[in-house]
Parts: C-alpha cells; structure tokens; sequence
C-alpha cells in the first residue's frame, strides 16, 4: 500500500509541476517581468468584464422577489430569516440587535415605521416588558443562502414554456438550415463563377448591411401580411434566411479553395450540384459553423420581427414569450431572470460544440 502511495506521489507533484509552470509560463525571459504581469492582468479583467454579468445573472436567477430588491444588492441568494412566535399568525422577521450596553441579542421584529423598528424577544413572547424600539441603523438582519429553485419551477408553469420553447426551436432550426443553404448558394456563385456583374451584385449585397432594420421593418412586414403569413411560423423563417453577413462570410472562405480542384471534378464528370454538395461544403465547413453560431444567435434571440408578425399566444417564441411576465404595475424579475438562464443554455450547447471552429473560420475568411 506504501509502495504504491509513493508511486502515485511523484505523479501527482509532476502534475501540479506541469501547472504551476503552465500558469508562470513567460515568453522567453527567465523571470516574471511586468509585461507577464499585465498580460495576467488584462486576461483577468477582460475574463471578468465578459462572464461576470452571466455569473450574476445565473445566482440572481435563485433570488426571491424581495431579496432583488435589497440594497447594497448581493452576491449569493440570501433569504431573511424569519421565526414563528406565540400570538402572530405570520412569521416574524429575525435581527442581531445591538443594544445600548454594547450586548447583541437576536430578537423578531413587530412592525417598522421610517427609521424605527418594535423588536421583541422571541424567546418571551408573553411578557410584560414593552416591545423595544431601536434604530433601524442598530439591527443586522439574520440571513442564510437558500436557492430559491421555485423560481424555475413556477415560472415555467406560470406561462406555456414548453409551447414558446417549441417554437423557437422550430424557427431557429429550420430558419439556420435555410440560411446556410441559401446563402452557401450565393456565395459559391459570386466566388467560383465568372460573369459579367458579379462584383456589382456582391458589393449590392454588403451595402445592405447599412439599412438599418427600422427602414424595411414596415416594407417587410406588408410583404408578408400580402402572402399571408401573419400569426404563421413561416413568416419568422422565411423572410431572414438571406443574410449578407452570411454570403460575405461564406464567399470569402470559399476563395481560399483552389478553382483546380473543382476543374478537376469537372473533368471527372461531375456536375455543379455534385461539386457544390460534396467538395465546396465539406471544404467551407468552419466558415459553415460560425455562419450556424451566429443564425442560431440571431433567431433565438430575435424578439422585435416575432412581436411584430406573431400576436397569437401559442405562436410566441421564447423572447416575446418572457414579456408576458411584464405586467403593468409589477414585474416578476425573479421568474424573468430564471427564464432568461433557461433560454440562455442552448446558446451555450452549441456554442460549446462549435466554438472550435470559430477562430480557424474567421482567420482563414479571406486568406488566397
């Protein structure tokens, strides 16, 4: 058994070696200079800056309605914690009170008015003694961290969330199927086909990246009243799947493949479709997993063209869903944060599956 421990031990303490020295890695210098040091500094900050809001957001999600409002807000879900006593229907709320010889002592409070709060002992509910008034400023609320899983539980039920959910997923799917087939089309005949116009309608295509959406929202959406997709699933599908960010994207990848290979499946007896099926699609496939990435992220989170074409409820994706939580007087923070976290984690799957492909799609967009 010692034999064994002691064989196990080198390893681990080469491991934690291979750590160490991964994290204290510089670049050349035989010691940790100050250029290390910020470079450790902007990696931390910037890592920081991106994930702590999601951070946030994911331990708000187990909040309750109240503890959103606390000032100075707080990290972790505290709940107050409160205590039944003799003669009060409701729980009382629970303070570390510091009285006037210096001595703490945990007592409920009866009522608060402005900057005074009653304060009885728990422990003698019944007694003679007078409820105490102390200064808001002299008590500490007792609090414990609880996740408030309700939150998840009651707001899926408090809306149709399966039928939202449904929805987007039949939108974003069939939306970024077509969207990468169409625009794959586009790109592969303005890259690998000459004729008279092609840079014309190319640089068409990119200048409508400069009409903002607020232009053609109106044109856009009496088109598609005139062909009677209103309150329709087909009206958030079709009129988006023709992207310019795409065919840019797409078109600029697929200069990078040699025009010889493709003269050579020509000669082989290939026809277009089967060059543009088998040879273009295989070889674009990273610049094809950013273009997915990012249509999946578009159409997920799409909320003003849904609210606009859909008005029926059982046709509301998630986005316009989570609105119905906003009420006119009162708006249930706690059921929309943990919505949003449920809505969020789709994202994260593919992103997590296809995030390898990014950075080898972007940097080689445009390289020949």
């Amino acid at each position: 058994m010692d034999a064994s421990y002691s064989n196990q031990q080198p390893s681990h303490a080469a491991a934690s070696g291979r750590v160490v020295g991964f994290l204290t890695r510089t670049r050349g210098a035989r010691r940790f200079d100050l250029a290390d040091f910020f470079t450790y500094l902007y990696l931390i900050v910037g890592t920081v800056i991106m994930f702590g809001p999601v951070v946030w957001l994911v331990m708000s999600s187990f909040k309750t309605q109240e503890a959103l409002y606390d000032f100075p807000p707080m990290f972790l879900p505290y709940r107050q914690e409160t205590i039944s006593v003799e003669g009060h229907d409701d729980p009382l709320p629970l303070f570390d009170v510091t009285l006037e010889d210096g001595t703490t002592q945990r007592m409920a409070q009866l009522s608060r008015m402005g900057l005074v709060a009653r304060m009885i002992d728990p422990a003698t509910p019944n007694s003679d003694m007078q409820p105490l008034e102390v200064n808001i400023s002299q008590r500490v609320a007792v609090q414990s961290i609880v996740f408030h899983f309700a939150n998840y539980t009651e707001g899926v039920q408090a809306f149709p969330f399966l039928t939202s959910l449904r929805n987007s997923v039949v939108v974003t799917v069939l939306a970024t199927i077509l969207t990468l087939l169409i625009n794959s089309m586009a790109a592969f005949g303005l890259s690998k086909y000459q004729f008279r116009g092609r840079d014309a309608i190319f640089i068409i295509i990119i200048s409508t990246l400069m009409v903002p959406i607020s232009v053609i929202l109106i044109p856009a959406f009496l088109v598609v009243a005139k062909v009677g997709w209103t309150n329709n699933l087909l009206g958030l599908i079709v009129p988006a799947s023709a992207t310019p960010t795409g065919v840019f994207l797409l078109r600029q990848y697929m200069l990078t493949i040699p025009d010889e290979l493709l003269d050579s499946a020509r000669i082989d007896g290939a026809s277009e479709w089967r060059i543009y099926w088998q040879i273009i699609l295989p070889l674009a496939a990273p610049a094809l997993a950013v273009l997915t990435i990012f249509s999946v992220m578009w159409r997920w989170n799409d909320f003003l063209w849904p609210l606009i074409v859909v008005s029926q409820n059982e046709l509301f994706t998630l986005p316009v869903g989570l609105n119905s939580f906003q009420g006119e007087l009162n708006v249930q923070w706690n059921y929309i944060l943990a919505m949003t976290v449920l809505t969020l984690l789709p994202i994260t799957v593919v992103f997590a599956f296809l995030q390898r492909y990014i950075t080898s799609g972007i940097a080689t967009t445009g390289m020949k």
